[in-house]
């Protein structure tokens, strides 16, 4: 297995009035953009009373103003947080967030950067959300209809006024959210983006009566009693803050042997995991199986917001696969995630690697995960190319 706060807003651009834009008011325009020829037809949903303002992320003017704003949101995560992001050194992306102000109020925020197109010989300056994050795409409130328009009208406009010629967003899964509301999407859909893949992802409802383990499957039951009750030796420790570094320090290693295994490596390194931990004191908790003082597997927790907790990596010494250490960490994670007020455990992605399809599932990946009561659900990327 492969297993609040001041609104600071930037002024107003001033341009020359050659430019015959509808929402240019005595030279003064509304957005924080030059006008451009290619930008579409001005319509009721492109401008309102209170036009929404595109501005560029600058960490002095915004940094505290962006993470209150997603920890109010509706669907933000830790992987929107500009302090999540900065654990990437300087250099690594060429990052180029955005800010959407409707009058004076923030209503949305965009996470994201630029690079260059997927071949060789495409240039094509692209747009991705997100960039060195798992979940991008906007960031609102609950928001109508109509702003939710209005906003990705504004973002339209500005892409074109920057040359950008391809965007793709990928959006948390629904689960994230407290809201059944899909108005960004269909505001999307509406203006000519199309999905360009999905991901299955299976994610565990913790909602239900009971604990999580009354649902799993009978043989996964069957696994954890017998393991308890034969080998008493074997436990299971649970990272706090004092801890965690210790815990990653022997939970690394073993990480890297099993992704060698499969020919990859770990989304983050050591140092990259230690970075987030000073960031975010908070946003990571690990659970490792011992036999004795060794430790023989382990479940590293992202705990994205306060509905869903990410098993971001599993990690297993194989010579230990008899004691099912994987089956009492899904059974000791689901717990504590319940008890502490989550209502999902995300398990992750579930594709075949190897395919040439990027969207092929990873059957038996999907046959085991399903053993602990998870459902799939979609991880999708909207595409508009903005060529010509």
């Amino acid at each position: 297995m492969n297993l609040t706060a001041d609104l600071g807003l930037s002024y107003y651009q001033t341009y020359s009035a050659k430019f015959s834009c509808p929402l240019c008011v005595n030279g003064h325009c509304m957005i924080d953009i030059a006008p451009n020829k290619g930008s579409p037809a001005i319509s009721r949903t492109d401008v309102n009373d209170a036009p929404i303002r595109v501005v560029r992320y600058e960490r002095v003017a915004h940094e505290t103003q962006w993470d209150v704003f997603i920890e109010r949101s509706m669907n933000g995560t830790a992987f929107h947080r500009q302090q999540f992001l900065r654990y990437h050194p300087e250099g690594r992306f060429d990052f180029h967030h955005l800010l959407f102000f409707e009058g004076p109020r923030l209503v949305a925020v965009l996470p994201g950067g630029l690079r260059d197109g997927a071949s060789m010989t495409d240039h094509a300056r692209v747009f991705e959300s997100p960039l060195g994050a798992s979940y991008g795409s906007f960031v609102t409130e609950d928001i109508s209809a109509q702003t939710a328009l209005d906003i990705v009208a504004a973002f339209e406009r500005y892409i074109r006024a920057q040359g950008i010629e391809e965007v793709y967003l990928t959006s948390a899964p629904v689960i994230y959210q407290p809201l059944l509301t899909q108005n960004l999407e269909f505001a999307l859909l509406y203006r000519g983006y199309a999905y360009q893949r999905h991901y299955i992802s299976h994610a565990i409802d913790l909602r239900h009566p009971g604990t999580p383990f009354d649902r799993f499957q009978s043989a996964a039951r069957k696994h954890i009693r017998r393991v308890t009750r034969e080998n008493p030796s074997v436990w299971i420790e649970e990272s706090q803050p004092e801890s965690l570094r210790e815990m990653l320090l022997e939970f690394y290693p073993i990480l890297l042997e099993n992704k060698a295994k499969y020919h990859a490596t770990p989304t983050h390194t050591l140092e990259d995991l230690f970075r987030l931990q000073e960031l975010l004191p908070d946003f990571m908790k690990l659970f490792l199986v011992r036999v004795g003082e060794e430790p023989v597997a382990g479940s590293l927790l992202f705990l994205a917001n306060d509905r869903v907790a990410l098993i971001f990596y599993h990690m297993l010494r194989y010579a230990f696969d008899s004691l099912k250490p994987i089956y009492l960490l899904m059974d000791n994670v689901t717990r504590w995630a319940k008890e502490e007020g989550y209502h999902f455990v995300d398990i992750g992605v579930s594709q075949d690697t190897s395919d040439e399809n990027p969207m092929t599932p990873a059957l038996s990946l999907i046959h085991f995960k399903e053993k602990f009561d998870s459902r799939g659900v979609l991880r999708s990327t909207l595409h508009k190319s903005y060529h010509g």
